[in-house]
């Protein structure tokens, strides 16, 4: 498989950083990144997008970032594509990606570093050797590749804030491991069938707000007043929410009302959110609100901007919504 032609894209991160009396800054180049791991790059191209803490990067750079991918994988001489990234915000891109990048042909790996590319003791070397080395395996598709693992995109989240081991493949199983070199595929990704040509349009009008217990019905009644256009509420286990002192049912339902698209997950890592098992959000199913199912946070998100970035018309955002696209749901 090293006759295959990798095209690396750098966006910053902390795979690319060195110290600066502020702090960490991502100033290392793709090139630079590829000197330093040196072995099997002979076939592997670099280009730097941006530079960028990933915590600042927003669905402008995810338009940006895809807009690449789309021009890369047009090169009909590029099999797959790297690309580097920062942790923090990592698993967001990846999901945004897979919708983004419906149908790509060819494999699309994002990966990172827990620590500067050049520190000795990095990650980064390892992450970027098995990246480059998936891409030039995996089926076409967005995927991170991170600590030996590889995960479906939009099935990632990011566990550990040090580890190597950073991120977990949630409701789904791991798509592949790196180990010396060798790939392994362990579960080749359903190929999903996309009907309908979708531009990269999306409407970042989404907001998250994570239930506590007292959360104050003023708080999810405020959203509408800020043009969000839809919400994903982190509720309690399956799908509940207050419904007694502090009604959240009433202002989830005047949102509706309002034209807010109200997405419920769990705030459980793992199985799935339900509305229609237990009273407390019965109400909000039969109102209209939308069950993420077994989704991430980060595929609910980006998601549901990606929906409405097509659509406003509420049958229609139901219907999108709850439909596997990439894998992202069962």
């Amino acid at each position: 498989m090293t006759d295959k032609n990798i095209r690396l894209i750098s966006t910053g991160g902390t795979i690319a950083c060195k110290p600066t009396s502020r702090g960490l800054s991502p100033e290392l180049t793709a090139r630079d990144m590829l000197r330093v791991i040196g072995e099997d790059t002979d076939r592997v191209t670099a280009t730097d997008l941006f530079s960028m803490d990933s915590s600042n990067i927003q669905p402008e750079e995810w338009i940006q970032i895809s807009r690449e991918i789309i021009r890369t994988a047009n090169d009909k001489t590029t099999d797959g594509i790297v690309l580097t990234h920062g942790t923090d915000t990592m698993a967001y891109t990846a999901s945004m990606l897979s919708f983004l990048l419906l149908g790509i042909k060819i494999p699309v790996v994002l990966t990172g570093a827990q620590f500067p590319i050049i520190n000795e003791d990095s990650d980064g070397r390892r992450n970027l050797k098995d990246a480059i080395c998936a891409a030039r395996h995996l089926p076409g598709g967005v995927y991170i590749c991170f600590g030996g693992s590889v995960i479906l995109g939009c099935r990632a989240v990011k566990t550990h804030t040090l580890s190597h081991h950073a991120f977990e493949s949630i409701n789904y199983p791991y798509t592949a491991t790196v180990e010396n070199g060798e790939f392994s595929l362990l579960n080749t990704p359903s190929q999903i069938q996309v009907r309908e040509k979708f531009s990269d349009s999306i409407c970042p009008d989404v907001a998250l707000i994570k239930l506590i217990p007292g959360t104050s019905p003023k708080l999810l009644d405020s959203v509408a007043d800020c043009g969000i256009k839809g919400l994903v509420v982190e509720s309690f286990g399956m799908g509940g929410v207050h419904s007694i002192r502090r009604d959240h049912n009433e202002s989830l339902i005047g949102l509706m009302k309002k034209g807010v698209t109200v997405i419920l997950t769990s705030q459980c890592l793992y199985e799935t959110a339900s509305l229609d098992v237990y009273e407390v959000s019965r109400t909000l199913h039969d109102a209209g609100a939308i069950s993420a199912a077994d989704m991430t946070t980060e595929a609910a998100v980006t998601k549901l901007m990606w929906v409405l970035g097509h659509t406003s018309d509420p049958q229609r955002i139901k219907s999108l919504f709850l439909t596997n696209l990439c894998g992202e749901c069962k």
